[in-house]
């Protein structure tokens, strides 16, 4: 099979010819720029200063070379700007707090304080507050809530200030998209797209860093009572947004169509270690009727399956999250409350494809021993795998420090498995 039709093959729920595997191709499965780079040296590939394309969370690009060896099938065709609003472009030399040399976009600005944190800006604009820190001892960076005061009477409140970063999509980023996708396409790789705009309350777009001034509601804490105090706001946000992201996902079919496979719509979070973010019933009020709609018109009009991102202990929402449409659940954070893989499985397999849950990043991968790590990758195969429904990948990123012997005996289980034909 090629790339592609293992992957569809997995989300008829069918069995492919092997595990279908993704690294890098959405900014929630991907891998740390320091992990990356020991890859590369772990492979003996050549020596290369890594492209940190996904500056937000220091994500580092997996080319090709180095995809291969992983058994990637899964590539991203998104548009050209990153989480901060420049474009992926230019690239420089810059040195990490950690003292790693990297490649970084021409117009990410950073300044450094003089205990060590590092700042950085919006467009790049260093005339413009600073959108996002990483502390002296970090290895990623964390939003800064920068909002205005609120009006004292909430009827004053203006959706159109909760609305500024829903623009229509440009030429210039559709033709991007589909330069990225023909390639894909053509190599017979599965290819996922993530242009934004359907994000419904992603609160790691609430405060808006790639906006040099945002206005509405931007604090993280803020924005979550607004959807208990402030519904009939924040369900006008969403009801305007659909309209904006319908739109644009018009212009995106007309451009791309077939050579996009899934379109990352959401990477909301309702879960927590032990608990949800919210109650089903809100999520059924507030969410589920603008990503049902989102999700029934992609159906309806596209060949694309829709991928679902939510860390945490969700499984009251996954029943609520199938009825809504979606195909996909991403990162299937088995180590969270009720979420056990054999239930997941046994309970929703038939229903949704798991894209993720091959192994724990919070303590196996980076704190485990070899030999804990592969059997916790081959447990985890062994149960997602069954009858297809399944795209390899961790519980979210690899994140920095994780010991590079670790990750290769993942990598290593993988192949086993795929090879003895699971």
């Amino acid at each position: 099979m090629t790339s592609r039709e293992r992957v569809k093959t997995a989300l008829r729920h069918e069995t492919p010819d092997r595990v279908a595997i993704d690294f890098d191709a959405t900014p929630v499965s991907g891998i740390h720029i320091s992990v990356v780079e020991r890859l590369r040296e772990h492979f003996g590939l050549e020596k290369i200063l890594v492209k940190m394309h996904e500056p937000y969370q220091c994500l580092g690009r997996v080319d090709d070379d180095l995809a291969e060896i992983l058994g990637t099938d899964v590539r991203a065709a998104n548009g050209p700007s990153t989480f901060f609003g420049f474009k992926n472009e230019n690239w420089k030399e810059w040195r990490t707090p950690w003292g790693q040399e990297v490649l970084i976009p021409g117009e990410m600005n950073t300044t450094t304080a003089d205990d060590g944190t590092v700042y950085l800006y919006p467009e790049g604009d260093l005339d413009a507050p600073a959108s996002a820190k990483m502390p002296a001892s970090g290895y990623f960076f964390d939003t800064i809530v920068r909002q205005d005061p609120l009006p004292d009477d909430d009827a004053d409140l203006n959706v159109e200030d909760n609305l500024e970063e829903f623009k229509p999509i440009s030429d210039d980023t559709l033709a991007f998209v589909r330069s990225q996708a023909e390639i894909h396409h053509a190599a017979g790789r599965f290819t996922i797209s993530n242009v934004g705009g359907t994000g419904l309350g992603d609160i790691a777009l609430v405060p808006a860093a790639f906006l040099k001034h945002p206005k509405g509601i931007r604090d993280i804490a803020e924005w979550y009572m607004s959807t208990v105090a402030r519904r009939d706001y924040v369900y006008e946000v969403f009801e305007r947004q659909y309209e904006i992201a319908i739109k644009n996902l018009e212009k995106l079919n007309a451009t791309c169509g077939e050579l996009i496979d899934a379109l990352f719509v959401c990477g909301t979070d309702f879960g927590t270690q032990d608990s949800s973010f919210c109650s089903p019933a809100t999520f059924t009020d507030l969410y589920a009727p603008h990503y049902k709609k989102l999700n029934d018109w992609i159906h309806e009009n596209t060949g694309w399956a829709t991928f679902k991102h939510s860390c945490g202990s969700i499984p009251k929402f996954i029943p609520l999250f199938i009825e809504a449409g979606f195909d996909i659940l991403n990162p299937v954070q088995t180590s969270a409350a009720g979420m056990d893989p054999e239930f997941l499985k046994s309970e929703f397999g038939d229903d949704v494809l798991f894209w993720g849950g091959g192994v724990d990043t919070q303590q196996i991968l980076p704190f485990g021993t070899v030999d804990e790590v592969k059997s916790e990758v081959m447990r985890k195969l062994q149960i997602f795998s069954k009858g297809g429904g399944f795209v390899f990948n961790t519980i979210h990123n690899i994140q920095a420090k994780t010991p590079i012997e670790n990750v290769a005996a993942m990598i290593d289980t993988v192949r086993e498995f795929n090879a003895a034909g699971g």
